[in-house]
């Protein structure tokens, strides 16, 4: 029985037609699909979370990084109330927190007007994440806009957050 010591011609044709076939054609996606702007704003996020996991900080999540700014900017208000200031429902919010308190990043103490509520507090260690992930963050804002004219970008925020808002109030009736 003979056996092969070397590629045979045909062999290297034959794997260059198996791995085009393998290969899938891009497709773009349906006219009507496109035209939601449902589809627009989770490939808007979805390319937003890429670039923050790749540019930013795989481990401080986008809501950890809004939950520390808050706690930053509000260092007296109490857990519930600075879930809507990082844009959290109260249960994310709290889950949020537990894991920012484990990695040292805050403290939770009890509120002085309720023994329930838990005020948050930035550690030294969440200063200096936090300080070293809004570095990272304004770099990754850059390069995002970077096409948009800067005396365009404060309207393009103002329109992506008063969209998040009206959406917010759309998902709040119990009919359209």
């Amino acid at each position: 029985m003979a056996s092969r010591t070397g590629p045979v011609a045909g062999d290297q044709a034959h794997d260059e037609h198996r791995a085009s076939t393998r290969r899938r054609a891009r497709v773009e996606p349906p006219p009507d699909i496109v035209a939601a702007p449902g589809f627009g704003a989770r490939r808007l996020y979805q390319a937003y979370l890429a670039a923050w996991n790749r540019h930013v900080d795989a481990v401080i999540t986008g809501p950890q990084f809004a939950v520390l700014s808050a706690v930053r900017a509000y260092p007296d208000a109490d857990q519930t109330a600075l879930a809507g200031a990082a844009a959290l429902d109260t249960s994310t919010m709290a889950d949020v927190c537990r894991r920012l308190e484990r990695r040292g990043l805050i403290s939770r103490a009890p509120a002085p007007h309720d023994a329930r509520a838990k005020v948050l507090v930035l550690t030294d260690e969440g200063n200096e994440a936090l300080a070293e992930t809004f570095r990272r963050t304004r770099a990754l804002d850059e390069a995002l806009l970077a096409d948009c004219p800067a005396e365009q970008r404060p309207h393009l925020a103002a329109l992506l957050n008063d969209l998040g808002q009206q959406w917010e109030q759309v998902a709040e009736r119990d009919a359209l």
